[in-house]
């Protein structure tokens, strides 16, 4: 199978929803296996985009491919088989709520990584929060 980016990024102001398989997880998901909560923002979505670009540009192997007010695209590639997952942020306007996949391009399992990254980001982003307001 081919490395190369999902075909649709952003489908109608949404996200893709997972596939049928246990290596994603997804804010926008109904069911128990890959439901994840949505990012709580404070302050204006602008600037908690601009802090969330910031925290995941600086993760090891991230990197970020699209970045707008609403909308976050970021690729993290594995150090030894490189593989590639993809971590979308989609500030949704009309929930007020910034929804968030993350998802391996390949493979059927990714042994709980992709969850565990986006619970990092949202530690890191909450402790961010607290230290940029300290």
């Amino acid at each position: 199978m081919a490395d190369t980016l999902p075909e649709s990024k952003l489908a109608s102001s949404k996200l893709s929803p997972c596939p049928d398989r246990p290596n994603c997880v997804s804010s926008l998901a109904t069911d128990d296996e890959h439901y994840v909560s949505p990012f709580e923002f404070v302050d204006p979505p602008m600037v908690e985009m601009r802090r969330l670009e910031k925290l995941i540009g600086s993760m090891q192997g991230a990197t970020i491919t699209e970045a707008t007010e609403h909308y976050l695209h970021a690729e993290f590639r594995s150090r030894v088989f490189q593989f590639v997952d993809d971590v979308e942020l989609f500030w949704d306007q009309s929930e007020r709520k910034c929804h968030v996949r993350s998802a391996s391009r390949t493979g059927y399992y990714d042994f709980g990584q992709n969850r565990k990254r986006i619970e990092e980001i949202r530690l890191m982003f909450s402790q961010s929060k607290n230290t940029n307001s300290s």
